[in-house]
């Protein structure tokens, strides 16, 4: 089966064709019924150069760009023969989801295809699961869905999201926690316009940040940060305070470029702090075979490194699936790959229900 997929959440303009194939009848992705993904072709345009003006993305931008954008994007897939259109129906920004979705009608009108509504971050967390090769390459990249032992936690961690999600049954999700203000990736850009950083700044941050780990084992910074929610009894982590906190320790400071990465440094550290100890949680709380991250901020080094190192030392029968870092920030590959994981297993019910917009769709819904 062949689907198209259209992913346009936010300011990334995105379409893939994937084939996905399965073997065996037990499904779902058993050992005896892998599910083979292969990509045929793929498009992105980000419009991160735009907004960086703006220290983050401004919707109505988004929106026309997405209308500038998809029918430039189409123009390559014009001749692929596919079964299905798949689309992004949220979360994210309504404006720019809707821009998408009409798109992909067009398309599947056109065209007489079923059309495929997909949740934006169950894309992240199914394309996390999935193990990729070829990663390099835009046409051929290959990828298996197998062996998944369930129950499954995932940290979701992006500019608009911040949650744990328990998987018990395929395609059937619990938020066990999640940010009660800011989002993480959030954080990191506001954090890092402090410092006077570009826009994205997580990645600037993480920049800094490995820079003073370089040139010093320890922390030496003066400035230091709180580690909010640390011990509270629940999975939900918050990061309003510890931007705040941020604000204050660099009010009337004039930081030399040392300062800047030990400044960095600390506040990647604070965060990870945070991660660490609500993932040791939840999996002692769910008792989870597969630990999984996703979503754009699954691409920081320190975080990965440090969540590896817990399940290494704490959680040693826990198997942790790392996505490939070609494609944890948003794009179409991940849309058509969950999009052909729940029509290949039979357990699809998304398949009929109306394709509407919903920017604060929630994956539990």
């Amino acid at each position: 089966m062949r689907v198209l997929a259209i992913e346009t959440s936010c300011d990334e303009t995105g379409i893939a064709v994937v084939e996905g194939t399965c073997q065996g009848e037990a499904l779902p992705f058993g050992k005896a019924s892998p599910l083979f993904f292969r990509v045929h072709k793929n498009a992105l345009l980000s419009q991160a150069a735009l907004h960086a003006q703006y220290g983050g993305v401004y919707p109505n931008l988004a929106k026309r760009e997405h209308e500038k954008n998809l029918p430039l994007l189409f123009e390559q897939f014009r001749d692929e023969k596919v079964d299905a259109v798949a689309v992004t129906k949220g979360p994210g920004l309504e404006p720019a989801l809707w821009q998408g979705i009409v798109f992909a009608e067009k398309m599947a009108k056109e065209r007489s295809l079923p059309l495929v509504p997909v949740n934006h971050m169950e894309g992240h967390l199914i394309s996390s699961l999935v193990r990729h090769s070829n990663i390099l390459q835009n046409v051929g990249m290959s990828g298996e869905l197998r062996d998944v032992t369930l129950p499954v936690l995932a940290l979701l961690i992006s500019g608009g999201h911040t949650e744990f999600v328990l998987m018990r049954k395929w395609f059937k999700y619990e938020i066990i926690g999640e940010t009660l203000d800011d989002a993480v990736g959030e954080a990191f850009d506001k954090v890092a316009r402090m410092l006077g950083l570009s826009y994205p700044g997580g990645p600037e941050i993480s920049r800094l940040a490995e820079q003073s780990r370089k040139a010093n084992a320890e922390s030496t910074g003066s400035l230091k940060l709180p580690r909010p929610m640390l011990n509270t009894n629940t999975c939900d982590v918050s990061f309003s305070g510890l931007k705040t906190a941020a604000l204050y320790a660099l009010r009337g400071k004039d930081l030399s470029e040392d300062e800047k990465k030990d400044f960095a440094r600390e506040f990647e550290d604070a965060v990870t702090d945070v991660f660490v100890a609500k993932t040791r949680k939840a999996l002692r709380e769910t008792g989870a075979q597969t630990f999984v991250i996703g979503g754009g901020v699954a691409a920081n080094k320190f975080i990965r490194e440090s969540l590896q190192k817990l399940i290494d030392q704490d959680f040693s029968d826990v198997e942790f699936r790392l996505p490939e870092l070609s494609i944890t920030g948003d794009n179409a590959i991940m849309i058509a790959e969950a999009a052909l994981a729940r029509r290949l297993s039979g357990l699809d019910d998304n398949a009929k229900e109306e394709v509407r917009a919903v920017g604060n769709l929630s994956i539990a819904s």
